[in-house]
């Protein structure tokens, strides 16, 4: 059956010809394997990065979601998806338009859309048209990780090093502190600092302030981080929601919504990473935790909601977009959020990932995999898929087979470095020199 699934023609892995009877390895396979798709068929033809949404406008592309795809192409090519071959041209093809004087940055950071056409801004709002870090940390991640893979002596793999190492010794991380003890998250060569976002408190924006350490030509202070991110009223938390402690992150949420389990940590290894305030793996198997049980108590009485039906995150919904919580529960229920949690609560995602599949199945397969978001007490599943949701799903549920995105990132020697400068401690930093 294995076999079969990885010569399946993706066209076929839907509707009526799904397969059926799947082991929990082969369901694994064939979730990654569709869901990559989106990464690899609907990818923008002329740069490679990946498109916003499935329902959107077809030539605005996202740089975090991207960043999310870079690290979706290389699972690809280690599950026999796409060959070496075809995954480095594509590698090659994204670091090339990104590295391309016509492709707009500001200070070595790009913004959050762009054309993936001519690489101009696309303003994400009004004042919000330049730099935006943290959708280029989420990049960072997944070039980092690309850098420590595609390590062969040939032509296109070693054009990709060269230049994912240029970007990031661009990137101007102590730019975005205004020297100040904080980052800030955005800049515009037209507003300045205007949108004043300050980064902090327990969200998921954890990896902008260790590449920020990390960087060998702008790095952030040491005190940046201790006095800008951690200290913040949504940091600490260390309350006990249905038996479950919860380290950090805010109180009437319950953590937030799962998301802020996920980007950070799809390269930074979060098992056995800890500093002086928390050891981020229990953090973020308490935050799932608490999300399903909330799901599970289900106090607003929503259709569905249970042990096999649950996880709340930002997501499309029935009423717009929102960033969905157990303190902003609006019925809808995000694939991404169970399924990207599978290293935490493994029985429970895979528990999940079959109801998905068998019990919801063609209402909510499709195309690219399991659609952004259902609703069952209003019936509805959203028609669209969303970079940032997908790219999860392929990358943490290879980190739970193998572990493989967290073993590249952690393994470049500026990560390394950075992390110490930071005070961690993780299994990956005794192995360095």
């Amino acid at each position: 059956m294995y076999l079969m699934l990885l010569l399946y023609p993706f066209s076929m892995s839907r509707g009526q010809n799904r397969p059926k009877r799947l082991s929990d390895n082969e369901l694994m396979t064939l979730v990654q394997r569709q869901t990559f798709r989106y990464f690899w068929d609907f990818a923008h033809p002329e740069s490679g990065l990946a498109r916003e949404r499935s329902n959107g406008d077809d030539e605005t592309v996202t740089v975090g979601g991207s960043g999310f795809g870079v690290m979706a192409i290389i699972v690809g090519i280690e599950r026999g998806f796409v060959s070496r071959e075809q995954g480095a041209e594509r590698m090659l093809k994204i670091v090339s338009f990104l590295s391309d004087k016509h492709t707009d940055s500001y200070h070595g950071i790009w913004p959050h859309w762009m054309d993936g056409k001519t690489g101009k801004t696309i303003p994400f709002s009004r004042k919000d048209d330049g730099a935006d870090i943290v959708e280029s940390a989420f990049m960072f991640q997944g070039l980092l990780a690309a850098h420590q893979y595609f390590t062969r002596n040939n032509p296109t793999e070693n054009r990709i090093r060269g230049m994912v190492n240029m970007l990031w010794r661009q990137a101007e991380w102590n730019f975005f502190t205004q020297g100040q003890d904080v980052m800030y998250w955005h800049w515009s060569p037209n507003n300045g600092w205007a949108m004043n976002h300050q980064i902090k408190g327990h969200n998921e924006c954890h990896i902008v302030y260790v590449l920020g350490a990390s960087s060998p030509t702008y790095p952030i202070a040491e005190r940046v981080y201790h006095k800008g991110w951690s200290n913040a009223n949504t940091f600490l938390n260390g309350r006990e929601y249905y038996g479950i402690k919860l380290p950090l992150g805010e109180n009437n949420g319950k953590g937030g919504p799962l998301f802020f389990a996920h980007y950070s940590y799809m390269g930074l290894d979060p098992y056995g990473l800890k500093d002086r305030y928390a050891d981020y793996g229990e953090q973020a198997k308490a935050h799932t935790l608490i999300n399903r049980a909330y799901c599970i108590e289900n106090p607003k009485g929503y259709k569905g909601y249970g042990k096999q039906c649950w996880g709340l995150t930002a997501s499309d919904g029935d009423k717009g977009y929102s960033a969905h919580s157990p303190g902003n529960d609006r019925g809808v229920i995000t694939p991404t959020a169970a399924l990207s949690s599978i290293p935490y609560t493994p029985e429970f995602s895979l528990e999940t990932m079959r109801y998905f599949y068998e019990e919801l199945g063609d209402l909510l397969w499709g195309e690219y995999g399991f659609r952004d978001a259902f609703n069952l007490t209003e019936n509805w599943f959203a028609p669209s898929y969303l970079a940032i949701d997908q790219g999860p799903i392929v990358v943490m549920i290879e980190n739970y087979r193998t572990g493989l995105i967290w073993k590249l990132f952690m393994s470049h020697p500026d990560v390394q470095k950075g992390l110490k400068r930071l005070g961690f401690t993780s299994p990956y930093l005794g192995k360095a020199d």
